[in-house]
């Protein structure tokens, strides 16, 4: 069976994208759960990835790092992955790919952080133009293929990537048009993400580096987490 390397699910949003789309595509997988370690040094995670980072895919003696990677090597297995549309397929491919080289303001300033509730310093303009974008490309997807996912009638990679970004807006309280806020929850109600959102309040570890990053940026409201 597939084995799934992760790290903690209040902070991991590289994490989240592959466990989400195995998921709620119903693939069968073993979730092996790794903690940060204090400090900036993933060593420990050299055991089972070579980069020392998470998420990691072992499937039997192969080992596919890098969220990205995993994608597309279980999009030979399993065609739902992408559309099935040539156009769709290659409009998700796209939007996947900028999620996952791109957004850095959006990454930086509003790192994952399920469990609180964060007021922003300020919304920056490089900020506001990662979320300009984030409404442009959202907009763009539900209104070409019709919804209710990015591409089409059924979840996809394309929406596996976004994941993390629909738990970034409950945290900040980011503002972007309805239709946009609309898909946000939608991919929050999945049963999925309710699962992963569970876990991370379950959460009693915390890892300092993470929770100094968002209290750079903001001013925290409320902590959810469990004591």
């Amino acid at each position: 069976m597939l084995q799934l390397y992760i790290a903690n699910k209040n902070y991991s949003s590289w994490s989240l994208r592959p466990w989400v789309l195995l998921s709620e595509l119903r693939i069968p997988f073993d979730e092996k759960l790794n903690r940060f370690r204090p400090g900036s040094s993933y060593s420990a995670f050299k055991t089972f990835s070579p980069t020392g980072k998470v998420p990691c895919l072992i499937d039997d003696d192969l080992v596919i790092w890098d969220s990205l990677a995993i994608t597309e090597y279980l999009a030979e297995k399993e065609p739902r992955v992408w559309p099935s549309d040539r156009a769709a397929r290659a409009w998700a491919r796209s939007g996947t790919a900028e999620m996952h080289s791109g957004f850095g303001t959006l990454r930086e300033h509003c790192g994952m952080n399920c469990g609180i509730r964060v007021k922003l310093h300020q919304i920056t303009s490089g900020l506001q133009s990662d979320l300009d974008r984030l409404s442009e490309l959202w907009n763009e997807g539900l209104d070409r293929f019709g919804g209710p996912f990015l591409a089409g009638n059924a979840f996809t990679a394309v929406d596996a990537f976004f994941c993390p970004v629909a738990f970034r807006i409950l945290t900040y309280g980011l503002k972007l048009d309805d239709a946009s806020l609309q898909y946000a929850v939608r991919l929050r109600e999945l049963r999925p993400m309710r699962s992963w959102y569970e876990a991370a309040l379950a959460e009693t570890f915390r890892d300092d580096t993470h929770d100094e990053e968002t209290r750079k940026y903001g001013v925290w409201l409320e902590d959810l987490r469990a004591k």
